[in-house]
């Protein structure tokens, strides 16, 4: 797996994601499907996306006990997904316990990476609601390290720590980058945001892009401006 834009397909319904991406009669976009939509719909909407040619991520950030997240983890493993993710603060027994339920009796597993901290978290929010008092990007330094610790592909972090983290972990450790907005867009609720040119510029592996796209007058031409300046 290369660069790539992975859209961010939180929608409420199977009606309503279907609508979306019968857009794209071109190049098929490599999408996410996180809570809303999986809860909403199952397994199935899985199933059903990756029939149409879809690559895609399962974004359930999984956060339990390790035998849980193990049995868990094996469950997923089943629907054929490209790359999915758990909570880097569940440590590295957790974290270790995941790569063995996800790997499949032949060897074979998705992509897993960890996230370290949510892009709606800044330094104010850390230190008065979690009570982690150490500087935002050492934490996910810290956590990054121990996802490479546990076997883990990856982590998802803000554009604005990606290249401490390959600095960490090394080139290969994949860093997937939320809260990419275009330079001429709304940050929403998102706190630590780039443009898809600067987290091209800076080494970001893969970026997830969501209203920008999903709630443009013509997604089609949304994506593929992010596709220009993110992967070209």
């Amino acid at each position: 797996m290369g660069k790539d834009v992975i859209v961010a397909c939180d929608f409420a319904s199977a009606e309503q994601v279907f609508t979306f991406l019968d857009k794209f009669t071109g190049r098929k976009p490599f999408v996410k499907i996180g809570m809303e939509l999986f809860y909403a719909e199952g397994p199935q909407i899985v199933r059903e996306i990756k029939k149409r040619g879809h690559k895609i991520f399962l974004d359930l950030k999984l956060h339990d006990i390790p035998n849980t997240v193990k049995k868990s983890m094996s469950v997923l493993s089943r629907l054929d997904v490209d790359l999915c993710n758990l909570h880097a603060a569940g440590t590295v027994r957790m974290m270790e316990a995941a790569i063995e339920g996800l790997t499949r009796p032949d060897g074979t597993r998705p992509l897993l990476i960890a996230v370290t901290q949510l892009t709606s978290t800044d330094q104010e929010s850390m230190e008065n609601d979690l009570l982690i008092h150490e500087p935002i990007d050492e934490v996910v330094m810290h956590y990054a390290a121990n996802a490479k610790k546990a076997g883990l592909d990856g982590v998802v972090c803000s554009p604005l720590e990606e290249g401490k983290v390959h600095e960490r972990c090394g080139a290969d450790f994949l860093t997937v980058t939320p809260g990419v907005r275009f330079a001429d867009g709304d940050i929403g609720d998102q706190k630590r945001v780039m443009t898809p040119a600067e987290a091209k510029r800076i080494g970001s592996d893969y970026i997830v892009v969501g209203r920008p796209i999903t709630a443009a007058d013509d997604p089609v031409a949304a994506y593929e401006r992010c596709v220009a300046e993110f992967c070209d």
